[in-house]
């Protein structure tokens, strides 16, 4: 059909519209090319030149700082301090990193075994790996290096953070500590993160500091700088800062954690403070200490050997790694087993003539020519022997295990600690699998007072007294906050126990520390609103033969030390409202009355005073030897921490 004028009219002016809209998109696409070439020819053009010389432009990681640890009233027990440092990547000083470490060996020591360590070390790692040649530098030491860098290719002076623990040894067990990251460490971990490859980066080994370690590690910044031709850093184009790791707040009280070390002194020891309702541990000490800040920076073989070689093994957290026969300590659990059974009753009396015999076998009382008569609260008071054998016949040792596990024992607590041990509350189960044996009567006698192949540690001690004190299931917790966010506190469910039940332990228990003729009244507390409520306990570590007890046992004085029995005792106060708990155990110690119970009614003191104990909490003609004992203390209160980030 032939088209009308109009129509043609009409298709050229669409015609025109389109070509006017594809000139227009071609001016803008042209236009915008050319405003990108004129910025990256003007605006970055040195950036370009440089990135075309060839791997000039590198991203060099920034490591982050370390959450710190605090303790529950926020100071500082373990930081962060300034380290002085200098590193050498062998790729960036041309392959040859000898001549380099001789010319910095004239500004800063570095004996010739010093050198060969390094060469070594350089052999091993990669080219583009810095390592560390000098840390801990003086300013003097650092401004020389840099002064000097032109003609120390690959080698960089730089500042970093470094681990520090202001308190040495009072938590060296709690917190553990870090160290450079070892090809075992990164052998351990799938696929690391390339902050752990920097020179000298610290990694929690041990402790809070190994069981937290991502929570406190933080995330890398990273900043990008601009290298010649040598690998010679010329100016940094730009930075990023990482994130600090959370702060991590305990619920141990430093200066009670200084106290306990203290009063332990140069004892084999370890002490648990335990609060009663919530489970917080106010105090875990154990004694003697060592100093972690030299395992930070690599500790020396001497030191080291000198830690291992020690009788008393500082190296070991008595707390929660050792586990130790509880002794007299464990009677509770036999107690509340037979009164659960209905076996007993708080008036149920058995005669103690000093003597069991079982078989052709005699199992002793301490107390040689007995005590006579004796009931439930009076066998605790005056720690009978006799009475436990009788009722371990009666109640079965199945029902001790059962009830021992309810008091938690035998039971491994969770805490972000290193090794935390599990214990031993036997049975009959047990022991077939352990040694394929079937379980003898004389064993449950020896379990019945915590001897024989019942093991507890000072941490499970002093559960199982804050349950008891408390009637509840509470459980030990070592962690108040992270990055200010608290840590929930369980609502703990009541012991399947009955109250009664408790009630005679309790009174047992109250009499061995307050009546004429408890075996640890020589500790008691002489204020009545403190009135403290103990057990002692006695473990042996060696077998008295028959031949020994018919010419007289040899007292622990005169043993050597490694065969002396250990000394334990557990307590809590105020009897009405049990507020705390301890365990206290002195490896080869003794008597527990006589060297564990002062130790614990000390500690147990400062923590419901808040610090040093009044003189009149003390029965009086004990308070000239308390006050003399504190002067010679080197007490201390340390400044809290600034006010910090928070992620909370």
């Amino acid at each position: 059909m032939k088209k009308t004028q109009r129509d043609i009219v009409d298709s050229n002016r669409r015609i025109t519209r389109r070509g006017l809209m594809l000139a227009g998109i071609q001016i803008a696409t042209v236009t915008t090319l050319a405003l990108k070439l004129r910025s990256m020819q003007l605006d970055h053009a040195e950036e370009y030149r440089t990135l075309a010389d060839g791997n000039s432009i590198k991203i060099r990681l920034l490591p982050p700082a370390r959450g710190l640890i605090l303790d529950r009233n926020g100071l500082i027990i373990a930081g962060n301090e300034q380290n002085y440092r200098v590193t050498l990547t062998r790729e960036e000083a041309g392959g040859d990193v000898e001549p380099v470490l001789r010319r910095l060996a004239q500004l800063v020591p570095m004996p010739e075994s010093r050198i060969d360590e390094l060469l070594e070390e350089f052999s091993r790692r990669s080219a583009i790996t810095p390592i560390v040649l000098a840390d801990r530098l003086s300013w003097e030491e650092f401004s020389a290096i840099a002064v000097n860098a032109p003609s120390l290719p690959g080698v960089t002076p730089e500042s970093a953070l470094s681990r520090a623990y202001p308190r040495a040894g009072d938590f060296a067990h709690v917190m553990g500590y870090v160290g450079p990251v070892s090809d075992y460490d990164l052998s351990k971990i799938e696929d690391p993160e390339p902050v752990l490859l920097l020179p000298d980066f610290q990694l929690g080994k041990i402790g809070v500091e190994g069981r937290l370690e991502e929570v406190l590690r933080g995330k890398a910044g990273a900043r990008r700088v601009e290298v010649n031709s040598t690998g010679r850093e010329m100016r940094q184009l730009s930075r990023q800062e990482g994130e600090q790791g959370a702060a991590v707040q305990l619920t141990a009280d430093a200066a009670l954690q200084n106290y306990a070390a203290q009063r332990m002194g140069e004892e084999s020891a370890a002490a648990v403070v335990i609060d009663c309702q919530t489970g917080e541990l106010a105090s875990i000490c154990s004694s003697p200490s060592f100093d972690p800040n030299k395992f930070v920076r690599g500790i020396s073989s001497a030191d080291y050997r000198a830690l291992m070689d020690h009788d008393h093994r500082p190296l070991a957290d008595k707390t929660v790694q050792g586990v130790y026969p509880p002794g007299s300590t464990f009677k509770m659990v036999t107690l509340l087993a037979g009164l659960e059974a209905g076996v007993i009753d708080a008036g149920s009396r058995y005669f103690c003539p000093g003597y069991t015999e079982l078989g052709t076998r005699r199992f002793h009382c301490w107390r040689r020519g007995g005590h006579g008569t004796v009931d439930a609260v009076k066998s605790l008071e005056e720690s009978c022997d006799v009475y436990y054998y009788e009722l371990a016949q009666r109640v079965g040792i199945d029902r001790i295990a059962e009830m021992a596990r309810k008091l938690g024992l035998g039971t491994r607590h969770d805490l972000p600690m290193s090794a935390v041990a599990e214990g031993i509350a036997p049975d009959r189960e047990w022991k077939q699998a352990r040694y394929g044996q079937s379980w003898q009567i004389g064993d449950s006698l020896n379990a019945s007072i915590g001897q024989g192949y019942v093991l507890a540690s000072p941490l499970q001690l002093a559960v199982m007294t804050a349950r008891i004190a408390s009637g509840r299931r509470v459980d030990p917790q070592l962690i108040r906050s992270i990055d200010g966010v608290r840590q929930p506190v369980p609502d703990y469910p009541p012991l399947d126990i009955a109250e009664s039940s408790l009630r005679v332990a309790r009174a047992g228990m109250d009499a061995v520390m307050n009546s004429a003729r408890g075996t640890a009244r020589n500790s008691r507390i002489a204020r009545e609103d403190w009135r403290m409520a103990g057990k002692t306990g006695t473990s042996q570590v060696r077998n008295i033969t028959a031949a020994e007890r018919a010419r007289g046992v040899i007292s622990n004085d005169q043993l050597p030390w490694e065969r002396r029995d250990h000394a334990l005792f557990v307590c809590y106060a105020p009897i009405e409202a049990p507020r705390y708990a301890v365990s206290v155990v002195v490896e080869h110690g003794g008597g527990g009355s006589a060297v564990a119970a002062p130790i614990a009614r000390d500690i147990l003191l400062f923590a419901l005073n808040g610090g040093l104990p009044p003189p009149d909490a003390v029965p009086s003609d004990q308070r000239a030897a308390m006050e003399a004992r504190h002067e010679a203390m080197q007490l201390y209160t340390p400044e809290p921490p600034r006010p910090g980030r928070s992620r909370a």
